[in-house]
Order: C-alpha cells, then structure tokens, then sequence
C-alpha cells in the first residue's frame, strides 16, 4: 500500500507537467513560428517478486513472473515541427519557410541562433531584424533609395531603385539552416532556438535547394497548435490525475482498516 502511494504521486507529478506543457501550447496558439511541444513517460524500476522460470515441486518451470512497478516518469518534451498555419500579411519584410528549414540569428554575443518566425523589420541602420532586434545572417541592409523591396522562392532579396522603375538590384540573399535532428533543439524562449549536441551540426543552404524549403514573401506561418487536440489531451491528463490521487486515497483507506485490526 505504500509503494501504491509511492506510483500514484509520481503519476500525479507527471500529469502536472503534462499539464503545464499542454498549457503553455494553448498560450502560444497565436505565436508566430510557435511549435508545439508534447511530453513523453517511461515506466519506472520494477520490483521482481517472483523471478519467472521457477521450478515447481512437480519439477515444472513456472512460464510467469510477478513484478510490481514503481510509478511513471517524465523523459521528454519533443518538439513537433510540422507546418503551422499560413497567413498571408502582405507586408513584404514577412517570409515564412514552406518546408524544413531555420532563418539564422545573430545574436549580441556573436553567436547563432536559430528561428521559424519570419516577420522581420528594418531597425535605424536599415539592417533586417526581427522583432527582439536579433539581425538576419547572412547580414541585409536595405538601401536608403529602396523603393520596393521583394523576396524570390529562392531567398534573394532585390530592390527597385527610387526613380528608375526598370533597375532591380540584389542586395542579398537568404541562407538557411536544417538539422539531422530538429527535435534535439533547445528552446530559449523568444521564438529562438539554439544548436544542441542532441541537434547535430547545421546543414547550411539556399531556399529550395539541398532539401531546405522555399522562401514565400508576404506570409507568415503561425502556431502549429491544434487547439482541440490539446483540450482533449488536457481532459485526458486531468482524469489521469484524478484517477492517480483516488489510488493514493485508497491506499489511505487501507491503511486506515489494517490500524483498526491491530487495535
């Protein structure tokens, strides 16, 4: 009855993280470039009662064990990085990556990182940033006589110059950036992630080229968040824990009935 006690919280703590990353994909039903997370249990350490493959008196192997379990833990929160939803903005300054592929950050230490949130800006210097201030690598500044700027599924960034509708300049093209394995990114929070062990090394390359997706201009992609599944997982984690603290309520109560028999 103890060890019940003992299952039944490590339940009742799993579905409490469960919970929280369910929670916090619904806050981020509307974030730019969100990607939802969802956890991942394992079963704990086994206690070995009776080791299978006993021989009985009669000289015959027993073909079963008895093992009693210890409870659950939490192992993982992956990352899904399917498509979220499109949404045409018509801002063109707004690119979104149709297929697999990071816009790359430079960060103010110098390091990179990396994003899937495309609504980039022009801050005072000109420079294409993102919202945070975070600058665009390769590095982009737009020029001060830009009239039009316009972005290729190909990720080159072109300008019509003021006064001269026929003279189209590139001023510079977008890299990005794919991993053996998106899902071992660390998340820093911000729409940013950042290369991990468990991520491998980037693979750089050009829009549409080398398996990286196209770049489209004008649009955006939003959370990938379905937010009817995560109510029925939310449902699903509730009962759960509920189920897990009536275990630990029964425990009690037996407790209770083998105190009254000593007495």
């Amino acid at each position: 009855m103890i060890r019940a006690m003992g299952s039944a919280a490590s339940g009742m703590k799993a579905q409490q993280m469960n919970i929280d990353t369910i929670a916090n994909n619904l806050a981020n039903v509307n974030t730019t470039g969100y990607k939802r997370s969802h956890t991942e249990f394992q079963d704990l350490l086994y206690e070995k009662v009776m080791p299978g493959g006993l021989v009985n008196a009669e000289g015959r192997a027993t073909p079963v064990r008895v093992e009693i379990g210890h409870g659950v833990k939490l192992v993982a929160t992956n990352k899904n990085f399917d498509q979220g939803t499109i949404v045409a903005t018509g801002n063109p300054l707004d690119v979104m990556v149709e297929g697999d592929g990071f816009f790359q950050l430079r960060m103010p230490d110098g390091t990179i990182k990396y994003t899937r949130d495309g609504s980039f800006k022009m801050d005072a210097d000109r420079n294409v940033v993102t919202a945070a201030g975070y600058r665009l690598e390769p590095a982009i500044v737009i020029p001060a006589d830009a009239q039009e700027v316009s972005v290729s599924r190909d990720g080159v960034i072109s300008t019509m110059i003021a006064g001269d509708d026929t003279n189209v300049q590139e001023i510079g093209q977008i890299e990005l950036a794919r991993f053996p394995n998106a899902g071992g990114l660390a998340a820093l929070g911000g729409n940013v992630f950042s290369q991990s062990p468990a991520s491998g090394q980037p693979l750089l390359g050009t829009p549409g080229l080398q398996g990286m997706g196209a770049t489209s201009a004008g649009y955006l992609e939003m959370s990938n968040v379905e937010t009817v599944d995560e109510l029925v997982n939310m449902i699903t984690a509730q009962r759960a824990y509920e189920l897990n603290s009536k275990s630990i309520t029964m425990a009690d109560e037996m407790l209770q009935i083998v105190n009254r028999l000593v007495r």
